[in-house]
């Protein structure tokens, strides 16, 4: 999920570069709420893991 993050935020900076309003707008929304959805997921699977007592 963060590879796909990174991957549209990419897009959206070369959308930016070639004056692509739109699409550089609309890719680094998509960023970030896949961003925003991979830290909520790590921080559930960190706190499984920490309850659950594995190392």
């Amino acid at each position: 999920m963060l590879y796909w993050s990174v991957i549209f935020l990419i897009i959206a900076l070369v959308a930016a570069v070639f004056g692509f309003g739109g699409i550089a707008a609309a890719s680094t929304g998509v960023a970030q709420i896949l961003f925003v959805l991979f830290i909520i997921l790590f921080a559930i699977t960190l706190l499984v893991r920490l309850l659950r007592g594995r190392p």
